[in-house]
């Protein structure tokens, strides 16, 4: 490999919240979903000449920050997309946010598929609307859409659908038919898809993704794609997220909620990063995958032989795992205390990303192997202690 993933980096005071919301120097954080690789070379350079250059004034964008995304999208999930479409924020979850407060009334519903992303749920509560659960179905090995039970509950108060594409925590990078009919069901009774696509560039080998509003124009017309290369090239604190918005009705909502929040504008660090992890970070992406493909095939290796008390749930998708401890028969609270006290290990339990999480945890395994196998040694320690 030309990029040396196995390199160990110390992240300890640094701000870090991975890192330093831990108060125990011994503990092993493996939650937070971002990476222990540096970013590429190629956005470190440039992030360094902007620094150099030495004044950091109100950025504008410039023609080059679109093309990057453009090209990106074109060549990496064949999607045409136009300049205009593309609206900023500086995260996904505060454009999640921004959407449901500009796309609804107070009391409206919002579609989800749980377990999910828990910041899901605060961006429908927060901004007075009901959470309406579609509950993944789980057979013991994979999950799959309940769209059934989705038709089921989709009534005149139900405005938006969250759609995790590919899913967090889970792992599954839906397949076409899948989203096609989810996407029929949604524009029949006129039910607007957040699509959030961030993990959309950390694809398995055998998997494809494929962008919602690529399906047809009927989707194009009815989503809001959102995605940004954070989780991609690990630029999380860096803060530029692409909100993507084929319909200018629904743009020109956005954009108004952007105004009036006065969040819209990017610092010049971001505009930095992203050009230059677009238009040359795609060789280090490639190696990433396959260094990730090879962690997780470890990571099913080593609790096979040494704890085949946990499930592992095949991920087609991101860089979090789905460890499934139900066989231990512990409730969440005592399961979590056991992995932090017992393991030094920080994990995310499951019943925070809602219905159908209780009893699994999520590990994050964008990490040097080391890291990984220290992390499984200490989980086989705390089941092996019970």
């Amino acid at each position: 490999m030309m990029f040396n993933f196995d390199e160990v980096i110390d992240r300890k005071n640094t701000n870090s919240l991975k890192w330093n919301i831990i108060d125990d120097k011994d503990m092993l954080p493996m939650w937070v979903a971002d990476m222990e690789f540096k970013s590429p070379k190629a956005v470190r350079k440039a992030l360094k000449e902007r620094v150099e250059h030495g004044i950091f004034g109100y950025s504008e964008i410039s023609d080059s920050y679109y093309q990057a995304i453009i090209q990106w999208m074109k060549k990496r999930h064949q999607w045409d997309i136009k300049k205009e479409w593309i609206c900023t924020s500086p995260g996904v979850v505060p454009a999640l946010n921004m959407l449901v407060r500009c796309l609804t009334n107070s009391g409206d519903k919002v579609i989800i598929q749980p377990p999910v992303y828990y910041p899901f749920f605060d961006a429908i509560k927060n901004n007075g609307c009901h959470i309406v659960d579609n509950p993944l179905q789980f057979d013991g090995t994979r999950y799959t859409m309940d769209l059934d039970d989705l038709e089921k509950k989709i009534d005149s108060r139900v405005k938006l659908m969250m759609l995790c594409s590919p899913h967090n925590p889970v792992g599954r990078v839906w397949t076409p038919e899948e989203l096609k009919r989810l996407g029929e069901l949604c524009i029949k009774n006129n039910v607007i898809v957040i699509a959030d696509e961030i993990h959309s560039d950390l694809i398995f080998e055998e998997y494809e993704h494929t962008v919602f509003a690529s399906i047809s124009e009927e989707f194009k017309q009815n989503c809001i794609v959102c995605n940004a290369p954070s989780k991609t090239f690990n630029l999380a604190g860096i803060q530029a997220s692409n909100i993507i918005i084929p319909n200018k009705r629904i743009r020109t909502l956005y954009q108004h909620s952007l105004e009036q929040t006065r969040i819209g504008r990017l610092n010049a660090f971001a505009v930095t990063a992203l050009e230059a992890a677009y238009n040359y970070g795609e060789e280090w992406l490639e190696e990433l995958l396959v260094y990730l493909e090879d962690n997780f095939d470890f990571l099913c290796n080593y609790i096979t032989e040494e704890i085949p008390q946990i499930n592992v749930i095949q991920p087609e998708g991101t860089y979090l795992v789905w460890l499934d401890f139900r066989s231990l028969g512990l409730e969440d609270e005592v399961l979590n205390d056991l992995i932090q006290k017992e393991g030094k290990l920080v994990l995310n339990p499951g019943h925070i990303f809602g219905t159908g999480g209780s009893g699994f945890q999520r590990i994050n395994i964008a990490c040097p192997r080391s890291m990984l196998k220290e992390g499984l040694t200490r989980l086989k320690k705390v089941v092996n202690h019970l």
